[in-house]
Formats: structure tokens, sequence, C-alpha cells
């Protein structure tokens, strides 16, 4: 139950605001009694995604509640909310914020190591991207692609940005995927993942930043998703 509800929340069928099925009927629905019913719901409650509301029911909190980085959160998201377009805006968002500054991070402080781990998987998303453009090299190419991207936090040698990258995973590959799918010129994302390569692989900060910001412009393209306001103008003067 507790994946029925959250399929169709994280889909978009249950938007904010939104009651979710009454006890009595997920009870009859399931052919269970109402204490697993609770327990299933339960589920959904610890992580800020419904509310139960006495005398009413359960309704979807704001996306401001849920706990988007409890490991169930970025477990669903990852199966269930690409058709959101709202849930791919906000952690489009979060990137844009974030991995500039990551890209920057690590071009001042990546090791040969760090070098060889995002040129794999570089070299991953270009093999796969040139290969048969059947679903198993497309989920292939995403890995490398994730891997990048989980690399490129490592590099930063800071310990919060590298468990950070493990709990964004999921979260990445949710844009990476969709993104891979709908780009219209693959070759021209596999350039710009080359920039932010060559920028950290230089020590260019500057550079790694505003490359690592056009891979991001890239995926809101791809998706058809508003950027937002972009960082770059407000905070270069930084660099």
């Amino acid at each position: 139950m507790a994946e029925y509800l959250a399929e169709a929340i994280f889909a978009g069928r249950y938007q904010p605001g939104d009651f979710v099925p009454k006890e009595i009927d997920l009870c009859e629905q399931f052919a269970t009694n109402r204490s697993a019913v609770r327990s299933d719901l339960r589920r959904l409650v610890d992580v800020g995604i419904i509310a139960r509301i006495s005398g009413h029911g359960s309704k979807v909190r704001d996306y401001e509640a849920w706990n988007i980085l409890d490991p169930s959160v970025t477990d669903w998201i990852t199966r269930y909310a690409a058709p959101n377009p709202r849930i791919q805006q906000e952690i489009l968002a979060f990137r844009l914020d974030v991995e500039p500054y990551v890209a920057m991070t690590a071009a001042r402080r990546a090791k040969a190591r760090d070098l060889v781990a995002i040129e794999e998987a570089f070299e991953g998303m270009g093999m796969h991207m040139n290969g048969t453009g059947l679903p198993a090299e497309q989920r292939l190419e995403s890995e490398y692609d994730v891997a990048f991207h989980v690399a490129i936090f490592k590099a930063t040698h800071n310990i919060v940005w590298a468990q950070l990258s493990h709990i964004l995973r999921p979260s990445i590959h949710l844009l990476v995927s969709e993104s891979n799918i709908s780009t219209a010129n693959p070759a021209e994302s596999l350039e710009r993942h080359r920039q932010v390569m060559e920028a950290i692989r230089a020590r260019d900060p500057r550079r790694a930043f505003l490359a690592a910001q056009a891979v991001l412009e890239g995926t809101a393209e791809a998706l058809g998703i508003e950027a937002g306001d972009s960082v770059l103008g407000k905070e270069l003067d930084l660099l």
C-alpha cells in the first residue's frame, strides 16, 4: 500500500493538498485490515509525504515538507517521479545551486585517482552513447553519467560532499536518465561533460564552475524545464 500510494503521489496523480484514499477504501482495495493500512500510511507520514488529519483522512503535504534525502524517498523518486515536472524542477534547481561549486572545488583538490575515475566514467558515457541506442545501452550510458557526477563530488575530498553524492545518486539518476533519452543532440551533451572534465584536469576552478553550469542548463533544455534563476552573474565575482 505504501508503494501504491508513493507511486501515485510521486507521479503526480495526488498533488499537495489532495487527500489520498481513506483507510476503509484501502482495506477493501487491498483486502487487508486497518492495522496493516495504518502501518503503511505511517511510512509515508514518517518521511513527511502525508499528514494524518483527525476525522478527515490523510493529505499529501507540500513538497517542502518531504524528507527528500531519506533513502525510501530517494528510491521512490528514482522509480516513480519521472512524469512529475515539479519534482524534476526542484531537483534541477538544487543541482544548479550546488554542482558548479562542487566542480569548482574539485578543480582545486582533485588528485590523480580522481581524474582517472572522472575520465573512465566519461569514456563509458561516450562508448554507450555511440552504441545501439537500445534501452540497455541507454541505461549503461546513464549509469556512467551518474558515475561521472559522483566522481566529481568525491574529488572535492570533503567528507560531507562525498557522503551527499551517495544520497543524491537516485535524484541525479532521475534527471540523467530522462534527459539522455530526450536530448536533441547527445554529442553536444557529451561535449559539455568533456569541458567539465578538462577544466578540472587543468585546475581551472572558474572554467569548471561554468562548465558544470552548462551541463545542467543542457539538462534543463532537454527536459523542457525552466532552470530558474541562474547563479551565473550573481556568483562569479566570488571566483
